[in-house]
C-alpha cells in the first residue's frame, strides 16, 4: 500500500500529477532504485526537486519522514535521467527513462509499453472493440487517443471521453452505428501506459496512421505517399535549398511531406523554416495532417482545405512565392469546368497532372526549388501534355526526372516519377540540361505485391541528384552513374520530343550506360541457377503429367 497523497481525486495521471506528493520510499518503489539511490539524487543534484513539508500537528518534531515532494516536478526531473540497459525490467526498451516507470507506476501501467498496447489494439483487438463500427473509424478514434497520450501525457484523454458523449447526444447515435463503451475502453488501456521515449511514441502514431491511411483509401480511393518516397523527396529539397523559408505543400493530404521535409531538415542540423503550411483536400485529412505534424515537430499549424485541382481555386494558397514546394498531387482526372486560369502559360491542361505542374513553377521564388510526385506516363503523353511538357523544359523548369519501381503504393501498382522544378527561367546556363535518374529496378519487396526502397536506395537517389546540382552550380560538368544517372542537354530532350522518360536516357541500347556486362564467375552462376530452376520445373510438369494419368484411369479414359 503506497503512503503518497493525492490532494485531489483522480488517477494521478497529466494534469493532476502536479497536486500528488509522494515520498522518498514511493520514489525508490516507482522508479524501482533502493532507497539510498534516491537520496543520492537529492545530494548530487542541485535541480533535484524540493521538498514540501506537511503539517505534523500536536508539536511533533519535523523530518524526512513528513516531507513529500510533487510528483509534477519529479516526473519532469526523472525524465531526463535515462534507465541504463543492464538495470532495464523485462519489456522495458532501450530509452526508457525513470520518468517512465515513475509515471507508469501512478497510473498502474507500464513504462515503454506504448507501441505495444498500439499494436494489438489495432490488430488483433481491433475487430472485437470495434464490434459494427467501420474500421477507418475505429483507427481515426485510435489515432487521435494515441496523439494525446504523446502529446498531453493523458491531459486529453477525459476531453476526448467528453467529446464523444457530446457527439452521441447530439446526433442520437445508435450502439450499432458507435458502441458507447469503445472510447472508455481505449482510454482506459491507453491512459495506463506510457511511451518510453519520444520516439517510442511517434513509432505508434505512425503504426496507427499507416493502417488507417489503408483503410481510408479502401474506402475513398486516395492514395497517400509512400514513406520512402517521401524521404526522397524532403531529402533532396532540404539539401539543395537549405535555409529556406516557405516551404509549401498545396496538396498535403496526411502532411507525410511536410513531416519528412522536417525531419531532413533536423538530420543535417539545420534550422526549421519560419513559414511552413499547405492545404489539403478534405476536412477529415487536415485533422490528421495537423495531428501529424504536431506529434513529429510540436507544430500547431493550421492547414487550409482546397480543390483537387488548383484551376478550380487558383488563388487559394497564400499570396507570394514559396521557397521549396513538395507535393504528391492527384492525377489520371481531368478538368473540365475550370475556365483557364492565369497560370497555364505553358497551354491547356487538362489533365490534373499538367494543371499541377504549370501552378508549382508559377508559385516558386526564383532560386525555390520543387519536387512533384506524377504518374511515369506524364514524362511521355502526346497531344496537349507535350505541349506542356516542352514549355516547361525549354524554359529550364524541369531540373531532374527520378524514376522509381513499381508496387510502392499499398493498394495500387502504378509506377511513379519524382519530378524537380525551379521557376521558369531562372538557372539559365549556356549548356542546360536535365539529370534523369533510373531508379526503376531498386528496392526491395515487402509484400507479394508492395515494394519499398531501402536506406541504401534512397540515399543513392538523393546523392544523385544533390551531386549534380552542386557539380553544375561548380560550372563542372556532372560524370553520371552508369546504369543509374546521366546528365543530358536540352537540346537532346527536344531532339526526343521532350520525352523526360530516365530510361530512354540513362538505358539506351547499346550505349556505355547499359546494365553492366557479367563476368566468367557470374556468368558460370547464373547459368548454373537456371539449369537448377529448369531441372525443378521439369519435375514438376512430371508430376502434373503422371497426376493427371492418375485421374484419367480413374474415370476409364
Amino acid at each position: 500500500m503506497t503512503d503518497f497523497d493525492a490532494r485531489r481525486p483522480g488517477t494521478g495521471g497529466g494534469a493532476e500529477l502536479d497536486d500528488m506528493l509522494v515520498s522518498r520510499p514511493d520514489i525508490a518503489r516507482l522508479t524501482g532504485v533502493k532507497r539510498p539511490a534516491v537520496t543520492n539524487w537529492e545530494r548530487r543534484h542541485a535541480d533535484f526537486p524540493r521538498p514540501v513539508t506537511l503539517g505534523t500537528g500536536g508539536g511533533e518534531a519535523v523530518g524526512a519522514e513528513s516531507e513529500r515532494f510533487r510528483a509534477g516536478e519529479l516526473s519532469a526531473w526523472l525524465s531526463g535521467r535515462t534507465v541504463a540497459v543492464n538495470a532495464l525490467r523485462p519489456g522495458e526498451p532501450a530509452g526508457t527513462t525513470y520518468g517512465d516507470r515513475f509515471r507508469a507506476g501512478l497510473t498502474g501501467g507500464t513504462a515503454g509499453g506504448l507501441l505495444r498496447a498500439v499494436e494489438r489494439l489495432a490488430g488483433p483487438e481491433a475487430d472485437r472493440l470495434r464490434g459494427p463500427m467501420p474500421l477507418d473509424r475505429y483507427l481515426l478514434w485510435l489515432l487521435y487517443l494515441v496523439l494525446n497520450q504523446v502529446v498531453e501525457s493523458g491531459k486529453g484523454m477525459t476531453q476526448a471521453v467528453d467529446s464523444f458523449r457530446g457527439a452521441v447526444h447530439d446526433y442520437d447515435l445508435s450502439e450499432k452505428s458507435v458502441p458507447r463503451h469503445l472510447l472508455a475502453t481505449l482510454t482506459d488501456i491507453l491512459g495506463r501506459t506510457s511511451a518510453s521515449s519520444v520516439q517510442e511514441g511517434r513509432a505508434a502514431f505512425d503504426y496507427v496512421l499507416v493502417l488507417w491511411r489503408a483503410a481510408q483509401a479502401r474506402e475513398g480511393g486516395a492514395f497517400f505517399t509512400p514513406p520512402s518516397v517521401s524521404r526522397v523527396m524532403a531529402g533532396a529539397l532540404a539539401a539543395v535549398r537549405p535555409g529556406a523559408g516557405r516551404v509549401h505543400d498545396p496538396y498535403g493530404r496526411t502532411g507525410e511531406l511536410l513531416v519528412a521535409y522536417l525531419d531532413a531538415v533536423a538530420s543535417q542540423a539545420g534550422s526549421a523554416p519560419p513559414r511552413v503550411g499547405g492545404r489539403v483536400p478534405e476536412p477529415l485529412e487536415r485533422q490528421v495532417a495537423e495531428m501529424n505534424l504536431r506529434v513529429h515537430h510540436g507544430l500547431a499549424l493550421r492547414l487550409d482545405e482546397g480543390p483537387f485541382t488548383p484551376a478550380h481555386e487558383p488563388f487559394a494558397d497564400p499570396p507570394g512565392a514559396f521557397d521549396v514546394l513538395l507535393t504528391n498531387p492527384p492525377f489520371g482526372r481531368r478538368v473540365e469546368s475550370a475556365a483557364p486560369p492565369p497560370y497555364w502559360t505553358f497551354g491547356t491542361a487538362r489533365r490534373t497532372e499538367f494543371d499541377w505542374l504549370q501552378y508549382i513553377v508559377s508559385r516558386l521564388a526564383p532560386e525555390g526549388r520543387a519536387a512533384v510526385l506524377l504518374p511515369a506516363g506524364a514524362s511521355s503523353n502526346a497531344g496537349a501534355a507535350e505541349t506542356v511538357r516542352a514549355g516547361l523544359v525549354e524554359t529550364g523548369a524541369v531540373e531532374c526526372v527520378i524514376g522509381l519501381p513499381a508496387g510502392l503504393f499499398a493498394l495500387t501498382a502504378v509506377k511513379t516519377q519524382i519530378w524537380f522544378l525551379r521557376a521558369p527561367g531562372s538557372g539559365r546556363s549556356t549548356d542546360p540540361e536535365v539529370l534523369f535518374v533510373a531508379g526503376e529496378d531498386l528496392g526491395h519487396q515487402l509484400t507479394r505485391t508492395q515494394w519499398a526502397l531501402t536506406d541504401d536506395d534512397i540515399a543513392r537517389l538523393v546523392e544523385e541528384y544533390v551531386s549534380w546540382h552542386t557539380t553544375r552550380a561548380a560550372g563542372r560538368s556532372f560524370p553520371g552513374t552508369p546504369g543509374l544517372s546521366r546528365g543530358v542537354a536540352v537540346a537532346d530532350v527536344v531532339d526526343h520530343g521532350h520525352n523526360l522518360d530516365p530510361s530512354l536516357y540513362v538505358r539506351q541500347p547499346g550505349s556505355a550506360s547499359a546494365v553492366r556486362a557479367a563476368g566468367p564467375a557470374e556468368t558460370r552462376d547464373r547459368l548454373a541457377r537456371l539449369t537448377e530452376e529448369a531441372t525443378a520445373l521439369h519435375a514438376k510438369a512430371e508430376a502434373a503429367d503422371a497426376q493427371a494419368t492418375r485421374w484419367l484411369r480413374r474415370y476409364g479414359l
